[in-house]
């Protein structure tokens, strides 16, 4: 522990790593750094064993080759630090995910200079890390996606980000590190195998019973007691009961049949909190899918029975922020 602290203490005060920066970064000269690769260190060793046989044998041809191959090194270093520095660093905001899935970060790298950048690598600065190589032409921007999985719903933000390159000869490494400051929503992963969509079992209209097939409203999940000739046949023609599939029944506008209730407080006591927001999460995506307006009741939130895009992601938003030791 006493080694990582002194490790991140000098990364901060030598690479400058810093907390996450909002916004577009610069990656100026103080933020990149060179040294030389495992061929840079072999061609040291080489340049410092020719410049002593030259000095013994008093070799000129031998001092020449030795400031020559000097001097590619400083030209490699140059060219390598020119091709890093101060390229445009800028973070999009990632899509939400359900837990298990990739998150997908957008990075944006902007050559605002006229000399073209080539094989730049971005990739996260942990070990054994993919990276991507790119190259950037002259006053132009690209855009880069790096991946990560995600580990729990709620907020992810995004690790630290190398971008190195060993332009033009291999000989030198120049890179800088960057930690955006942007985090993707997770939500919970859906429950595999639900209970029915629960419905509270009242009816909306005093008619309910009474209703031809010119006032077909749509489909919704079975129900026990429905009578057979309500039953939907055409789209459970469609569905393999044995997998998993359920059973739906026709709705009429003179039915309203009854109201689906995604309710935090109705599931049972004995599970969990992290099973209820899957259970909850996949009735609400069963719920879109069959096309039937549900209220969503979570905590101190109780929306209305509504339907569409801008529902669905309230409610998963609400499920993937929900407090963890919460149990009621």
């Amino acid at each position: 522990m006493a080694n990582d602290a002194i490790r991140s203490y000098l990364r901060r005060v030598i690479f400058l790593e810093k907390q996450p920066e909002p916004g577009s970064v610069i990656l100026k000269q103080r933020r990149v750094y060179t040294l030389p690769s495992r061929p840079g260190w072999m061609m040291l060793l080489v340049l410092l064993l020719l410049f002593v046989t030259a000095t013994n044998y008093s070799l000129s041809l031998g001092f020449a080759l030795t400031f020559m191959l000097a001097a590619v090194m400083v030209v490699n270093a140059l060219l390598g630090f020119r091709n890093l520095a101060y390229l445009e660093l800028h973070a999009g905001s990632p899509d939400p995910v359900f837990a298990g899935e990739e998150i997908r970060f957008p990075l944006y790298l902007n050559n605002p200079r006229r000399n073209p950048r080539y094989a730049i690598w971005v990739g996260w600065q942990a070990k054994d890390q993919i990276s991507k190589a790119c190259d950037i032409a002259p006053q132009s921007q690209l855009s880069v996606f790096l991946h990560a999985p995600s580990v729990q719903r709620g907020w992810q933000p995004a690790t630290r980000i190398a971008i190195q390159t060993w332009f033009p000869l291999g000989l030198l490494r120049a890179w800088s590190t960057w930690l955006p400051d942007v985090q993707a929503l997770v939500y919970p992963a859906p429950e595999l195998q639900p209970p029915p969509l629960p419905v509270d079992g009242t009816e909306s209209s005093a008619n309910a019973g009474q209703h031809g097939d010119e006032d077909f409203a749509g489909v919704r999940t079975y129900q026990p007691g429905d009578p057979l000739r309500q039953l939907a046949w055409k789209q459970i023609a469609r569905v393999d009961t044995a997998a998993g599939g359920q059973l739906v029944s026709k709705l009429f506008n003179g039915q309203s049949g009854a109201d689906v209730v995604i309710d935090f407080a109705r599931l049972p006591r004995r599970l969990d909190t992290e099973l209820k927001l899957a259970r909850m999460c996949s009735w609400v995506l069963q719920a879109e899918r069959q096309g039937l307006p549900y209220a969503f009741r979570l905590g101190t939130l109780n929306f209305a029975p509504a339907l569409g895009a801008q529902h669905r992601d309230a409610c998963l938003r609400a499920l993937a922020l929900h407090p963890a030791e919460a149990t009621s």
